[in-house]
């Protein structure tokens, strides 16, 4: 089940920045073990989408929990909702 967490991020751009590569790291071992659908910064660099592959709401906010991002205080607050996705054009997203 898909679950996507719109996340809130702090205001300091130089730490996100400079935690950024090891959050980036952290969702690629979450994309290779077939935990993360998709993900992306909000384009004013103060937040995310990142929709997660988990069998529980709880179990979804723990992979949020593990990222770099969260142990450094990056994120502000989120909200994990259930996402059903219906339509998908791939074409779009290359």
């Amino acid at each position: 089940m898909k679950f996507a967490a719109v996340i809130e991020y702090i205001k300091d751009k130089a730490k996100v920045d400079e935690i950024r590569p090891a959050h980036r790291q952290y969702l690629t071992s979450l994309k290779e073990k077939g935990q993360l659908a998709v993900s992306g910064p909000f384009t004013d660099d103060y937040g995310a989408l990142i929709v997660y592959e988990a069998n529980t709401r709880e179990e979804a906010e723990t992979l949020l929990k593990g990222d770099p991002f969260h142990k450094n205080n990056i994120f502000v607050q989120w909200v994990i909702r259930p996402w059903n996705p219906v339509f998908a054009n791939m074409a779009l997203f290359s």
